[in-house]
């Protein structure tokens, strides 16, 4: 038990270490502006395919 509570606080210390070091580079902005990149282009291109998807299935509603 003492060896697992052992890696969990070394895991939290070092975490910190990082994420300390990019809020005093700015490089946080950098990061989340990226992941919100990211996410817009996958909602955008999962909206499109749902166009796609209605627009194929009003066509083969309308041809039967």
């Amino acid at each position: 038990m003492m060896v697992i509570a052992m890696q969990v606080f070394a895991q939290d210390q070092k975490a910190g270490v990082s994420s300390d070091s990019l809020y005093a580079s700015d490089k946080i902005y950098v990061v989340v502006v990226c992941a919100a990149v990211i996410l817009l282009g996958l909602i955008l291109f999962l909206f499109s395919i749902d166009k796609r998807l209605k627009k194929l299935e009003k066509y083969s509603s309308s041809k039967n």
